[in-house]
């Protein structure tokens, strides 16, 4: 069964995944790479499909656990640079590559878009025209948005996602200041509607779990979150 790998290279810091179809052994090729899904789903159904924005600034293990995470559920998951170019240089000098760029991913079907934090990645994001038509197209089917750490508060109540009446979020500590209801920002993962917030890294999978059983059923996480060995894990 085809899946990701890590391509190590010459160049510090720098994180590709390559398909497991590909051979990597011995290959000196630059060739750009990305996040594309490559799990198999089911015969005769479609896979869910997950967008995950990045930006330069992005909080890596926030856009890489939810990617992983959703991929692990038979989700087909497409990075998408708001920059001008593929590869970002995420919070802590990490270099992720998309998939494609966000302007390509307008006026499709998503079931789900997920923003991951950072600063100043979620800055960004919310700075970006394309996004924000993907975001505005979600809200109104009700489809599934999701946001971590800043980009609750810098993004989608900023923008007015969280302006609903019973809408509650949760973000990072530092950012709190920042929704306009607060009574919901010490829970680690908040589910309102049809968004889904959460803290910070330390929250990531608990986040990507939810979010996956939003999306392709409880089912589905259980299945997920056991060969992970998660906190909640009581085996040997």
């Amino acid at each position: 069964m085809a899946g990701w790998v890590v391509v190590a290279r010459s160049v510090p810091r720098t994180v590709l995944l390559r398909r497991a179809s590909e051979s990597v052994r011995g290959s000196n090729k630059r060739t750009r790479v990305g996040m594309t899904r490559t799990r198999a789903s089911p015969a005769g159904s479609a896979a869910p499909t997950v967008l995950v924005p990045i930006a330069n600034g992005t909080e890596e293990i926030e856009a890489v656990v939810v990617a992983d995470v959703m991929v692990r559920a038979g989700c087909a998951v497409t990075l998408a640079s708001v920059e001008d170019t593929h590869q970002v240089t995420a919070s802590r000098g990490i270099k992720l590559v998309a998939d494609r760029f966000i302007h390509e991913c307008v006026g499709q079907a998503w079931d789900a878009v997920v923003l991951p934090g950072g600063m100043p990645g979620a800055k960004t994001l919310g700075e970006n025209s394309d996004l924000a038509q993907i975001l505005k197209d979600q809200q109104a089917k009700a489809a599934m948005i999701g946001a971590i750490c800043a980009a609750p508060a810098v993004v989608l109540q900023a923008q007015g996602f969280l302006d609903g009446e019973g809408m509650y979020a949760t973000c990072h500590p530092a950012f709190v200041k920042d929704l306009k209801d607060s009574s919901k920002a010490g829970d680690r993962v908040v589910v309102s509607g049809n968004v889904v917030t959460s803290k910070g890294p330390g929250t990531a999978i608990e986040f990507a779990l939810q979010l996956v059983e939003l999306v392709c059923g409880k089912a589905k996480r259980d299945e997920v979150e056991g060969p992970m060995v998660t906190a909640k894990y009581t085996g040997p």
